[in-house]
């Protein structure tokens, strides 16, 4: 199957710098989403057709999959196939010399790159409807109409579809519109483009009239719909996108809970990637999950919480308003509240990572705690080890990262300072307040402060009384 995917279009509506189809809606541009669909449909040739932005569209979203083809200047949809038709043209048109020769038996699919939801289904009962001979129309049935193409009919049969600035009254009132989505034999398109005109309200060539020139060759035009109007819901504003948001979020949330997780409250859950989870997942409100996460069985994620393609191990309980991103935490871990988990962190079984702690780049080894108030970057720390309240390791020294090592056993008293590279040994504790700039020998204590005094007479600075400022 050929694939063409329209996305030249400006969308003035949006009111940004940014090109419409590279909005993200659940943090993937629109025409990511499509162009996902278009090879989940298996398709052997996918060209995206590009104009507003530029090469930036395709930076975004190149891939050796994808061919491109420019609209400049852009003179409407049927111009914009036409620029793709050189893609499949060695099936189209021998004499192009383009190689493939596997387009004309196949039929060519017209998608749109503002479009984000349509679903696989739907365009596999499309592309079923039309075979190898049919040109094929997804349409649907809607109470307002404005703004659609009318699908004209004539003793049941598809005649023609008429844009809304060009239709009269009677035509105005059917409620049978165009999505734009089609199916043609490749062949027959190639044949039918170059007959469009553009004698119309928009002075444009409308990939729409083939219709008529399909009736006109006796070429039978068939129809299928979708299984929900939001399927067919194009984006040309702010508001728009924010309402394809929420159904799209709306369908993750439905599908989360038939698969048996627990949403506190399903209206209030963000996915932007792709959420994994085991049995008796509950995840509270306002969580937003990016990348991809996997959530193990019994696992709980608490309110407002943030987690990026990490992994979290069964019966780990995240408490609220913990960030964790490229990060790994084993089973049965304690986490937050207000604990971030950097790219790197790697927690062993029942780790307990508490309030305001931070880890980057450090492996935490089974049963050790950090609950209060610590930094812990570019460290390995064994097994069973305490760090205390205030606590974090000195690994930049202005120009380069060095690597703290904590071994099993170690008790880190609170506020001390690690300066790495510095290994503490196995069974040592180090006092409250130590700074340690040396490695500490295991099973001993450790301390490094300065002698306690007292100053006899020494009298707390006080305020100046006089208002005026000294020179």
């Amino acid at each position: 199957m050929n694939v063409v995917i329209l996305a030249a279009g400006q969308g003035k509506r949006m009111r940004s710098d940014l090109p419409k189809v590279l909005h993200p809606l659940a943090g993937k541009p629109l025409l990511g989403h499509v162009i996902d669909t278009a090879r989940e449909l298996g398709a052997s040739r996918i060209c995206v057709v590009y104009g507003h932005g530029g090469e930036q569209v395709r930076e975004a979203l190149s891939a050796p999959d994808l061919s491109w083809a420019r609209q400049e200047p852009q003179l409407g949809t049927g111009h914009a196939v036409v620029q793709a038709m050189p893609v499949f043209a060695a099936i189209a048109c021998p004499r192009s010399g383009i190689p493939g020769t596997q387009s004309a038996s196949a039929p060519t699919l017209v998608l749109y790159g503002d479009v984000p939801l349509i679903r696989a289904s739907t365009l596999r009962r499309l592309i079923k409807a039309a075979g190898s001979d049919k040109l094929a129309l997804l349409t649907a049935h809607v109470d307002n109409p404005q703004g659609y193409g009318r699908i004209v009919r004539s003793e049941g049969l598809v005649t023609r579809i008429v844009e809304e600035k060009d239709a009269d009254d009677a035509e105005q009132a059917i409620r049978e519109i165009n999505t734009g989505i089609l199916v043609a034999p490749t062949a027959a398109l190639a044949r039918w483009l170059p007959a469009l005109g553009n004698r119309n309200a928009q002075g444009e060539y409308y990939l729409t009239d083939i219709v008529a020139l399909a009736v006109a060759e006796g070429m039978p035009v068939v129809t299928a719909h979708p299984d929900a109007a939001w399927e067919t819901e194009g984006v040309n504003s702010k508001l728009q996108l924010a309402a394809l948001e929420r159904v799209h979020q709306r369908n993750v949330a439905e599908a989360l809970m038939e698969a048996g997780v627990t949403l506190s409250d399903p209206t209030r859950i963000d996915v932007r990637g792709e959420l994994v989870c085991g049995r008796d997942v509950d995840i509270d409100v306002n969580c937003i999950f990016e990348g991809r996460v996997e959530l193990a069985d019994k696992v709980a994620i608490g309110a407002n919480c943030v987690l990026k393609n990490c992994r979290i191990g069964s019966g780990t309980r995240i408490a609220p308003f913990c960030h964790i991103e490229d990060a790994v935490v084993g089973p049965e871990g304690v986490i937050g509240p207000y604990a971030r988990l950097r790219p790197g962190a790697e927690l062993g079984r029942e780790v307990h990572v508490g309030n305001f702690v931070e880890v980057k780049n450090s492996s935490i080894a089974d049963y050790s705690k950090a609950n209060h108030l610590a930094y812990l970057g570019d460290a390995t720390i064994g097994s069973r080890v305490n760090i205390g309240a205030g606590t974090i390791t000195c690994n930049y020294d202005g120009a380069n990262k060095f690597r703290t090592v904590i071994e099993d056993d170690a008790f880190i008293g609170s506020d001390t300072q690690l300066v790495a590279p510095v290994t503490v040994g196995r069974g040592a504790t180090l006092g409250a307040g130590t700074t340690l700039t040396r490695d500490a020998p295991p099973d001993q204590l450790t301390v490094s402060r300065a002698k306690q005094m007292s100053v006899p007479g020494w009298k707390r600075p006080a305020k100046n009384s006089n208002p005026k400022k000294k020179d």
